[in-house]
């Protein structure tokens, strides 16, 4: 890998697109085992560890995030530079919310350019290995250009040079360095590594299907965490003291070698894209009148897997685990509500990063602007102080399950009316004083149980803030915030 040639970089019209590299590893079955081991390498930068823990979504809700990941690298690497510039804009902004100290009291900026770098380095590593480990090592000519890519992409970002080694022949010590000085066995890792694989919930298109998701998950979890361990560089596990289970290389290599002959498989069963669409139950916003029929298509699909679901736990002599509740507009408990819609980064308690989690799925769901982002953000942080100072009864800054359960008539107070509002303003993108079906749809792509709410086709701002406050106070459940803000 330390092949000191240096060939020709590729022209930079090139670096994006659909004759770029990463465009064929991104519709390569074998990435996604690359993705999960460099998450995982990310994970262990205590800068990055940190700033997971602390504000990410990704174990309350692992699909939404993986989706949202994967809308945003196809951006990043598609051929529009507007809506790269577009997309970059908002990673930064996104980015620049996120800053605190970890449990070491060290400081962390999701903003820094070495962190940034090192997000970068691990992607580019993990595809390097991918291929390594199924069998089809990259030439040199090939890997120069992947690393150009990324380069590009840090770039496009606005980051300056020189955070990510210039050079292929210079980045191998510079990982090597990041390896054994900088990664940790951090909590985010261990997150991760023993608690995400063994307790993924199950995607919204088997929800109905918890006993069937619990069995496989109970097989598969384990699976894929020895795998992934047995991926990561061997000086890195021996110093964080990842546990070496017999013939975990072997099975890694298996896996690879298998996802590596799933590329004879038909070429739409490879699309990325349509993998995760049809997991998470969404569609972009951008979609045409034919694809949002085949989201219906995919929510009725759903509705049959929980059918089924209903069957199974009727013949099974297994005890079943407690899922989701059935589509009825039925009130929730408090606990459920709290956990499913309210504990955004699944971390016991209601906090500031909850709160910012919604408004950064809402903003991202709406593709908004700037100003309209910082509005709804601004609306939301009102709110956390609202109930921050309702319901936090014992000061230490958080609210708990317990004390929300015995304030929950607080939860809907001036500051939560102004969230509603400022949502619709957003989603009003005409400004007609309506949410017309398009402007539904772009909010809610994930439901269609339900159209916009009069026989003209146009949901009133009264109608919608009264629907957001029900569902937000926790009176309702199933409407359509369901899939957007509890779905996993």
């Amino acid at each position: 890998m330390t092949d000191t040639h240096i060939s020709e970089p590729p022209q930079p019209g090139s670096l994006f697109g659909p004759d770029s590299q990463f465009h064929r590893f991104f519709n390569d079955p074998r990435w996604a085992l690359a993705v999960v081991r460099a998450t995982v390498l990310e994970a262990a930068h205590p800068r990055i560890g940190a700033a997971l823990t602390d504000n990410s979504t990704f174990v309350a809700h692992p699909w939404r995030r993986l989706r949202n990941t994967l809308v945003s690298l196809q951006r990043m690497f598609g051929p529009d530079d507007d809506a790269r510039r577009k997309e970059a804009a908002r990673l930064n902004r996104l980015h620049a919310r996120l800053s605190g100290t970890d449990a070491r009291d060290r400081p962390y900026d999701a903003m820094d350019p070495e962190v940034r770098a090192w997000v970068v380095a691990t992607l580019f590593e993990s595809s390097v290995t991918m291929c390594r480990l199924s069998g089809q090592p990259l030439d040199q000519e090939t890997m120069e250009r992947l690393y150009a890519e990324y380069h590009a992409f840090l770039a496009a970002l606005g980051d300056a040079p020189g955070h990510l080694p210039p050079t292929l022949a210079e980045f191998w010590p510079y990982y090597d360095h990041m390896v054994e000085e900088v990664l940790e066995n951090t909590e985010a890792l261990r997150i991760i590594l023993y608690k995400l694989f063994d307790h993924l919930p199950a995607p919204p298109l088997l929800n109905g299907l918890p006993t069937v998701w619990a069995a496989g998950r109970a097989f598969a979890g384990p699976v894929l965490g020895a795998i992934t361990v047995a991926s990561l560089p061997e000086s890195f596990r021996r110093r964080a003291g990842l546990p070496e289970v017999p013939g975990a290389r072997t099975l890694m290599q298996g896996a690879y070698l298998a996802a590596g002959l799933a590329r004879f498989l038909p070429e739409n069963w490879l699309r990325t894209e349509n993998v995760t669409e049809l997991l998470s139950l969404t569609w972009p916003p951008d979609s045409d009148a034919g694809e949002f029929a085949q989201a219906a298509t995919l929510t009725a699909l759903r509705g049959r897997m929980k059918r089924a679901g209903a069957l199974f736990r009727l013949v099974t002599p297994f005890p079943v685990p407690s899922g989701p509740a059935e589509e009825t507009p039925t009130r929730r408990s408090a606990d459920e509500f709290f956990t499913a819609v309210l504990d955004q980064t699944g971390n016991g308690y209601l906090d500031w990063p909850d709160l910012a989690a919604m408004a950064r799925e809402l903003s991202t769901r709406l593709d908004l602007d700037e100003p309209a982002e910082t509005r709804l953000y601004q609306a939301f942080a009102e709110w956390w102080r609202e109930l921050q100072a309702a319901l936090d009864t014992d000061g230490d800054g958080r609210v708990s399950k317990e004390e929300y359960a015995a304030a929950v008539p607080s939860l809907a107070g001036p500051a939560l009316i102004r969230v509603a509002e400022v949502l619709f303003d957003v989603t009003d993108a005409d400004g007609n004083g309506y949410i017309d079906a398009d402007e539904y749809r772009t909010l809610f792509r994930t439901g269609f149980r339900r159209t916009v709410a009069d026989a003209e086709g146009r949901y009133s701002r009264a109608a919608f803030v009264k629907d957001f406050l029900s569902f937000m106070s926790g009176r309702r459940g199933s409407t359509p915030y369901d899939p957007l803000l509890a779905n996993a």
